[in-house]
């Protein structure tokens, strides 16, 4: 019976908190230990600046959350500057032994990244208690990547968020059986109770009566010590573009790390706490912080919640500087790595201000705590104390799926012309695995159907072919919202085509996310991916087809323009008059140069009996075609000559104009009449555009699909992480 009762014995475990953001992660697992009495026993330790009045004294939301508190250790070293953080680790590791041989816990739980953090890993490690390490293989671009890889190596087990941090526990040769992928336990509270009822009273609890729903922002920064005076600009100037925006602007002190108290400083110098606009708090609640940031129009800073929680509601994300640029984000984080200027803080706002993306799960699915308190019921206290290390080569991943880990990571993309509607799966090299050929239905309702029907074959012919779809990209013509995946306008190629809501059906049947765009822009994207534009950051890429179109690729991102008909390249004017264009004006580039120009041209002179000349191959009954005009302009046809000499000047013109607005570094052809426009386009630019401008190459894409892989690219740079 003796023996029985001590296998049934409860597991200690001390739970160790420094500061109000680790809490956020820690309390769900704390209050799941606290639900099961009979396996566990509670040990909670409150260190760091939990107990410093200057952050809200945040051990208080501890007590209130009826959790008893073993012990109260104080040991930060004021001073908010690297001596202070350095002192306080040493004060922390000389009053830890006594509170760890007193509470003699069977296992620590440690969270993230902190200074304090390390302390604590580091005493239990020599005092031989095991750790259970949250959040380890993460990365975020500052000294927080070394404390925590540092963590890692001392701590025994692992529960970590996502897929990436666990690949990279198993690099840094941790043992995998011993590695939890749990998700962030903050996502089971926040997936459960973001949709709250009185979220109103929340938010003017802390704005005011007059402030309404995505109608204000959230703002969170913290000191980045590895450069703090960068820090301190970087956080004058997000003030300085938070009083130019003039939108109510809920904004946290930032942590203890050094430089903090100088960017309060910064913040009282502005008068940031009497501004009517501004309300400056040092901490607010976990459950009334995920409403306020659930319904912000915008959250700016570089904290983690930013790249972490928000991303689980859509809620637009501009992250500054270089303190999270490595971690995992969801579409709706924007980052501005060098944010040197306050008009580039200004303009992102205008950028991310008021949207919405579509939610990610990147950092979980709200199920951590069963998984990490069924991982605790796992552990052996008899197995030997002493870590193993699994050094390379390493040993494959076994983890939950392994099909899931083999599987080749791939876009869906979808290309509606005006006479065939085209699925295609693409892999991450951009590589079309297979692709589907269907006539473009009429109307709207045998198209929506047919598009639906086709991305489900595909996808699951995905499967067979072990390819994880992440997400679809569709290209159509016509004026496109990509922020709202809605066709607003459509060629004349493509009927019952506008105000056309394609993200909704499409992500609702497939439950996946969808993005949408013009195949102007899709072909500059594909050319940014996978052509001429891969590592320029300037450059226009130039569709020749039945009409004309294309794309602006300015600063490594794709121009929409206001009303999102940016990079209308066939309607530039390139003459007062000129013939009548598609859209109704007259002297567009479309109206010289495109299929349809060359054609009508072709048939005026067939009509005249001045198109065949001898040695071309036309039957009678042939339609006549821009292919002709070409032909019997190089078998030494003046008139075609003429024809096509006129058309390559307004081509010409046209791509100077972009070249004296946009000045970019390089101009991609692309379609069916490139290879011939190649040459004469590029000697109008030298002898008409600027001097400045005339170096400008003019290429031929390579690409074969441009419109499917810009599709694709929507969804594969999704995939890895968007870069402002």
């Amino acid at each position: 019976m003796d023996q029985q009762n001590q296998c049934k014995r409860k597991l200690r475990v001390c739970v160790a908190t420094c500061n109000r953001a680790d809490y956020s992660k820690l309390a769900p697992i704390m209050f799941g230990i606290k639900s099961h009495p009979d396996e566990f026993e509670l040990e909670a330790v409150v260190l760091g600046s939990h107990l410093i009045d200057d952050y809200g004294n945040t051990f208080r939301m501890i007590e209130q959350d009826d959790f008893d508190i073993s012990s109260k250790l104080h040991t930060i070293v004021r001073g908010e500057d690297e001596a202070a953080m350095v002192e306080s680790v040493g004060l922390a590791l000389v009053k830890l032994p006594d509170v760890l041989q007193r509470l003699q816990p069977d296992i620590l739980v440690v969270h993230g990244d902190r200074f304090d953090a390390l302390a604590l890993a580091t005493a239990a490690a020599l005092m031989n208690i095991r750790i259970l390490h949250l959040e380890g293989g993460e990365v975020s671009g500052t000294i927080d990547d070394s404390i925590r890889h540092a963590i890692s190596k001392l701590a025994h087990y692992h529960a970590c968020c996502t897929h990436r941090a666990e690949q990279h526990l198993i690099a840094m040769c941790e043992d995998h059986s011993r590695i939890l992928l749990a998700g962030c336990p903050s996502y089971d509270k926040l997936l459960s109770s973001h949709y709250r009822q009185d979220y109103m009273d929340i938010i003017k609890s802390w704005l005011g009566d007059n402030v309404r729903d995505q109608e204000y922002i959230v703002a969170l920064q913290h000191p980045v010590t590895t450069d703090i005076q960068h820090s301190i600009k970087i956080y004058g100037l997000m003030l300085d573009a938070l009083l130019s925006f003039n939108k109510k602007t809920l904004i946290l002190f930032p942590n203890i790390d050094a430089g903090s108290k100088e960017m309060v400083r910064v913040m009282r110098k502005k008068g940031i706490e009497q501004h009517p606009n501004f309300r400056a708090v040092k901490h607010i609640p976990f459950e009334q912080f995920i409403q306020l940031v659930c319904h912000a129009g915008c959250m700016i800073g570089n904290s983690s919640c930013g790249v972490r929680e928000a991303g689980a509601f859509g809620t637009p994300v501009i992250n500054l500087g270089t303190r999270q640029t490595g971690r995992e984000t969801g579409e709706n984080v924007l980052h501005v790595r060098d944010a040197d200027t306050h008009n580039k803080i200004y303009h992102a706002l205008e950028l991310q201000f008021g949207k919405r993306y579509p939610g990610s799960k990147i950092y979980g699915d709200g199920n951590a705590v069963p998984r990490i308190l069924k991982f605790l019921r796992t552990i052996d206290l008899d197995e030997p104390l002493q870590k193993t290390f699994c050094f390379p080569p390493m040993k494959d991943s076994i983890s939950q799926d392994i099909d899931h880990i083999l599987e080749t990571q791939s876009a869906l993309a979808v290309d509606l012309g005006g006479t065939n509607l085209r699925v295609a799966i693409v892999c991450m090299k951009g590589s079309v695995v297979k692709k589907y050929t269907q006539p473009n239905p009429k109307t709207f309702e045998a198209r929506m159907h047919l598009i639906l029907k086709m991305c489900a074959d595909a996808m699951q012919d995905a499967v067979r072919l072990n390819c994880r779809i992440l997400g679809v990209g569709v290209s159509t013509g016509g004026r496109v919202n990509p922020q709202e995946g809605v066709v607003l306008h459509s060629t004349k190629l493509i009927q019952e085509w506008s105000s056309v809501d394609l993200r909704t059906p499409i992500s609702d049947a497939l439950h996946l996310p969808v993005w949408v765009d013009n195949d102007g822009n899709c072909a500059a994207l594909a050319e940014r991916k996978f052509g001429h534009g891969k590592g320029v950051e300037n450059f226009v890429t130039v569709i020749t087809g039945t009409g004309i179109g294309g794309g602006i690729i300015h600063h490594n991102e794709l121009v929409h323009g206001s009303t999102f008909c940016a990079a209308e390249l066939g309607h530039i004017l390139v003459s007062l008059e000129g013939p009548e264009c598609s859209c109704g004006s007259r002297g567009c580039i479309e109206a010289y140069a495109s299929g349809m120009a060359l054609q009508r041209e072709a048939k005026r002179l067939n009509d005249e009996d001045l198109l065949i000349v001898e040695g071309m191959d036309k039957k009678l009954m042939e339609p006549v075609t821009a292919a002709h005009l070409i032909n019997a302009a190089k078998l030494g046809n003046s008139k075609a000559e003429a024809v096509l000499n006129k058309a390559s000047t307004a081509l010409g013109l046209g791509i100077i104009n972009i070249l004296h607005i946009v000045n970019p570094s390089l101009v991609i052809l692309s379609g069916v009449l490139a290879s011939y426009y190649q040459t004469p386009v590029q000697q109008v630019i030298s002898e008409r555009a600027l001097f400045s401008t005339q170096s400008v190459k003019v290429v031929k894409s390579d690409l074969e699909e441009p419109a499917l892989l810009g599709a694709a690219s929507m969804v594969l740079d999704y995939a890895t992480r968007r870069l402002y």
